[in-house]
C-alpha cells in the first residue's frame, strides 16, 4: 500500500468468478449526489483493465451502464455492481445513488458490502446526510476509507477537505482520519490554479506521477522531504496508536525507527478492524490515458487493507419457523444462505436478482428455496417457494456474462427467479433458512394514482406488484376508505422513477390524482330520529317504523347499538334488521359521505305490520332514522391525527418546531439524542403532512428524518370542515 510499483490488471471484459472468499473484496461507494462515485467506479475499472482506454466495455457501453432512466435523469437511481480484478483479487464495486430519495438502494449496498468507501468532493465538502451515513456505518463497525475527488476544481483544497473530514468523521479521535498521500501539483496555469499531477506517498516517501496518463514512481528531491515529514510523522503516530503491539508507541517515541513494512501491516489491520480511516485522493483518467490519478493507490488499499468476507459478521439466520441457526462465516461447503439485495427487470432476459452469498456455493440450474417475510405492511406477501434458478452472471456494462459458480462472500446476478423479491433469502431446498432483514426507511410521501385508460387498468395490478417486488422502500396501499391506489415513496424523485418504470418497463400509463385523507363523522350532541318506510304497490307492501336516539361516545368506541324496545313494538326478528340498516348507513356517512364513528345508537320504539313488515323494510327504516337524526344535529368532521417524531440536528430545531406549529401541530416535547441531535415529538393532522417528507428535507438540508404513526381521529376546525362539506356537495 503505497510502496507497490507493479499493476496487475484483469483481462478486459472477462467474467470474474472467485474460487475462495479470501480472494473477494466487496466495497460500497457512498457519498452525496454529484460527489463523483460513478466516475470513480469507471476510473477504477479502467485502471484494473475491465474497460478499454475509452472507458468502454466490449458492448460499447461503460462499465456502470445499468438503466436508461439513469441516463435520462443524469443521476444514479439504483444500486449497480461493477466487478474488477486487481492483484489476483476480485473487487466487487457497488455504486450507490447519492440522492436521499434512493437511500433504500444505499442500504442494500451496505448489506452486500464488507467495507465502505466514502467519496467526498473537494469542492463541496461533507454534507449532513453523509455525516449521518458515517454514523450508521460506525454503529455496525463497518471498515471505511475516504477518497477526495474533484481535485481539478479551482476551489479544491485537499488539505482543508481532509481537515473537514477529520472533524466530521473522527469524533473524539481526529487522528483516526489521516491522509496516506499528499497531492503533487504541477505548474500554475493562466488562471493561477496548479493542477494535481501526482501523489506523494507518506509511508514510502515516493512520488507517484500520473501526468503521462500512467503511474510512474520516483524518489522525491531533497527540497520536497521537509514538506512531507510533518504529515508523515502524524500518520505514523496515528497508525501506531491503533496497533495491536502496545509496545510500539513507546519504542517509536524513544527514537526507534519503525520498519515501513510493519507500519503497512498495522495500517491494513487497523483499516480492516474499522479503527483507522485513511484519506486518499482520486481523479478520472484524461482522454486516452490508462490510469486515473490515485486509482492504483485506491485499488491497493481495497485489496490490501479492506477486510475479506470472512471478517464480515453474518446477519442473523433462523429456520422458517424462527429457530436460531448458527453458521460458520463464509463457509463455502456449508448450508446455502444467500440474499437478494437488488431486483431488476431486463426486457430481454426478464427478472434479474443481484445476490450476496453468505454461506455455501451457488450454482446455475440449482433448485433453491425462496423465503420472504416481514414486509406485509408494504404490500409484500410472506412467501416460501421452491424455484429453479437460471444462469449465473456478472454485469459488464449492459451485458450479463456467465459464470460457473458463486462462493460464499461473492456477489452474482441470478436469472429467472420469478418469485424472489429484494430482501428475500435463498437457501437449500431441503434446508430452508431465513436471514434477518436489513433496516429500510419508511416511505412517507403518498402518491395516489389511477389507470390512464381501460387498457392500462388491466395491466396496473401486475405492474405495481412487480414495482414493489423490486423496491422494498416503496409501499403499495389499496385504501378501503378513499378507494384510492396509493404508492408510498421516499420523495419526489423516487415517485418520478416509479412512474417512469411503470410506463417504460411495464407499459402502464397512470395519472396522479390528489391524495385523499380518510375522514370520519360523528355526532356532536345527542339527537333523535324517526325512520318511516311505508309503501303499498300491489301485493305485499313494505311497512317499518323505528325511532332511535344517537349520542356521541369517546374516541375509539366505534358504533354501539342498543335495543330498548319494550312491549314488542318492533318484533324481535326485526331488531337485527334495524341494526344492519343503521350500520350500513353509518358506513356511508350522514353529512359529507365519510364513515360515522364513536356513537351509541339506541332503538327506542317502532311499529310493524303483520303482513307487510320485512327484513328489508326495517333495514331501510333504520337507515332513514339515522339520516333524520343527523339532519337535525351538529355533525363533526373528524380528521386523522398522526404522532410525528422528528430527529434533527440542533441547528435546525427552531425552524422545525416553528414549521410543525404552522401545520396545526401540537408539540409534545423534545429530548437530546446523542451529540448534536434532538428528537421532537408532536401531534399533527394528516392533512398537513402529506408532503412533509419533501418539506422537511428542504428545511433541514437533508439532515433530518421523521416517523409518523396514526394516533386518532379528532374534530377538525369548523372553517376547514365547512370547506370539505362544500367540496363533497360539489362532488369534489
Amino acid at each position: 500500500m503505497g510502496d507497490k510499483t507493479q499493476t496487475h490488471p484483469g483481462a478486459a471484459g472477462r467474467a470474474l468468478a472467485a474460487d475462495q472468499p479470501t480472494s473477494v473484496r466487496n466495497v460500497v461507494l457512498v457519498g452525496h449526489s454529484g460527489s463523483g462515485k460513478t466516475t470513480l467506479v469507471e476510473a477504477l475499472a479502467l485502471t484494473a483493465g475491465a474497460v478499454n482506454r475509452a472507458g468502454r466495455v466490449e458492448d460499447g457501453g461503460t462499465v456502470s451502464d445499468y438503466d436508461d432512466i439513469e441516463h435520462r435523469q443524469q443521476r444514479s437511481v439504483q444500486l449497480s455492481l461493477a466487478p474488477v480484478e486487481w492483484d489476483g483479487i476480485k473487487v466487487n464495486l457497488l455504486d450507490t445513488p447519492g440522492y436521499a430519495d434512493f437511500v433504500g438502494e444505499l442500504r442494500a449496498g451496505l448489506r452486500a458490502a464488507d467495507a465502505a468507501l466514502f467519496v467526498v468532493s473537494a469542492s463541496d465538502g461533507v454534507d449532513g446526510s453523509t455525516r449521518m451515513l458515517w454514523e450508521e456505518c460506525a454503529a455496525v463497525g463497518m471498515p471505511r476509507a475516504i477518497v477526495i475527488t474533484h481535485l481539478e476544481s479551482a476551489r479544491a483544497d485537499f488539505e482543508e477537505t481532509t481537515r473537514i473530514c477529520a472533524e466530521a468523521f473522527g469524533g473524539d479521535d481526529p487522528d483516526a482520519v489521516l491522509p496516506l498521500y499528499l497531492p503533487l501539483r504541477g505548474s500554475e496555469g493562466p488562471d493561477g490554479h496548479a493542477p494535481v499531477t501526482g501523489l506523494i506517498g507518506l509511508l514510502s516517501r515516493k512520488l507517484f506521477d500520473y501526468s503521462a496518463g500512467e503511474r510512474k514512481d520516483s524518489e522525491p528531491g531533497e527540497d520536497q522531504l521537509p514538506d512531507i515529514e510533518e504529515a508523515r510523522n502524524r500518520l505514523i503516530e496515528g497508525i501506531i496508536a491503533e496497533s495491536e503491539d502496545e509496545t510500539l508507541m513507546d519504542r517509536y517515541l524513544g527514537g526507534e525507527q519503525v520498519d515501513v513494512k510493519t507500519l503497512i501491516e498495522d495500517l491494513e489491520r487497523a483499516v480492516a478492524r474499522g479503527s483507522f480511516f485513511p484519506v486518499l485522493a482520486a481523479a478520472p483518467a484524461a482522454e486516452g490515458a490508462r490510469q486515473g490519478l490515485g486509482t492504483v493507490e485506491l485499488l491497493e488499499l481495497i485489496t490490501g487493507g479492506f477486510p475479506t468476507p470472512f471478517e464480515h459478521p453474518l446477519p442473523g439466520v433462523t429456520t422458517i419457523d424462527g429457530k436460531q441457526r448458527e453458521l460458520k462465516p463464509c463457509d463455502t461447503g456449508g448450508p446455502l444462505v444467500a440474499e437478494v439485495v437488488k431486483t431488476s427487470s431486463d426486457p430481454y432476459v426478464g427478472r434479474i436478482s443481484l445476490v450476496r452469498v453468505f454461506s455455501g456455493t451457488l450454482r446455475p440450474d440449482q433448485t433453491v428455496h425462496v423465503s420472504g417475510h416481514g414486509l406485509a405492511d408494504r404490500g409484500h406477501e410472506d412467501h416460501d417457494v421452491d424455484e429453479k434458478i437460471g444462469a449465473l452472471s456478472m454485469p459488464f456494462g449492459k451485458q450479463q456474462r456467465p459464470v460457473t459458480h458463486a462462493v460464499a462472500g461473492d456477489l452474482v446476478c441470478v436469472a429467472k427467479l420469478g418469485r424472489a423479491e429484494t430482501g428475500d433469502t435463498l437457501s437449500a431446498k431441503d434446508d430452508p433458512l431465513l436471514m434477518e432483514p436489513w433496516q429500510m426507511p419508511d416511505p412517507l410521501l403518498p402518491l395516489a394514482i389511477q389507470a390512464h385508460s381501460k387498457a392500462d387498468e388491466d395491466k396496473l395490478s401486475q405492474g405495481l406488484s412487480r414495482l414493489v417486488a423490486e423496491d422494498p422502500t416503496m409501499r403499495l396501499e389499496q385504501n378501503q376508505d378513499t378507494h384510492q391506489v396509493v404508492l408510498w415513496c421516499l420523495g419526489e424523485a423516487h415517485a418520478d422513477v416509479a412512474l417512469e418504470r411503470l410506463r417504460s418497463r411495464y407499459g402502464v400509463q397512470v395519472d396522479v390524482v390528489p391524495h385523499r385523507v380518510s375522514l370520519r363523522e360523528t355526532f356532536a350532541a345527542r339527537a333523535g330520529g324517526r325512520g318511516r318506510h311505508v309503501k303499498q304497490s300491489g301485493g305485499h307492501g313494505q311497512y317499518a317504523i323505528c325511532e332511535i336516539e344517537v349520542e356521541p361516545l369517546p374516541g375509539g368506541s366505534g358504533i354501539e347499538f342498543v335495543d330498548k324496545v319494550v312491549g314488542g313494538a318492533v318484533p324481535r326478528q326485526f331488531i337485527p334488521s334495524v341494526e344492519k340498516g343503521v350500520r350500513a348507513q353509518a358506513a356511508k356517512g350522514v353529512a359529507a359521505g365519510y364513515p360515522l364513528i364513536d356513537v351509541r345508537i339506541t332503538l327506542l320504539d317502532g311499529k310493524a305490520h303483520s303482513v307487510d313488515s320485512s327484513d328489508a323494510a326495517f333495514q331501510t327504516a333504520g337507515a332513514l332514522a339515522l339520516r333524520e337524526a343527523a339532519a337535525g344535529a351538529r355533525i363533526h368532521l373528524l380528521e386523522p391525527v398522526a404522532e410525528v417524531t422528528v430527529l434533527v440536528g440542533d441547528d435546525y430545531v427552531g425552524p422545525v418546531m416553528s414549521d410543525l406549529s404552522s401545520r396545526r401541530g401540537r408539540l409534545l416535547g423534545t429530548e437530546q439524542v446523542g451529540t448534536g441531535r434532538t428528537l421532537i415529538r408532536a401531534e399533527v393532522p394528516e392533512f398537513e403532512i402529506g408532503r412533509y417528507a419533501v418539506d422537511l428535507r428542504s428545511l433541514s438540508h437533508g439532515t433530518a428524518r421523521f416517523d409518523r404513526a396514526y394516533a386518532r381521529h379528532e374534530p377538525m376546525p369548523p372553517q376547514i370542515a365547512e370547506r370539505i362539506r362544500e367540496q363533497a356537495g360539489d362532488g369534489g
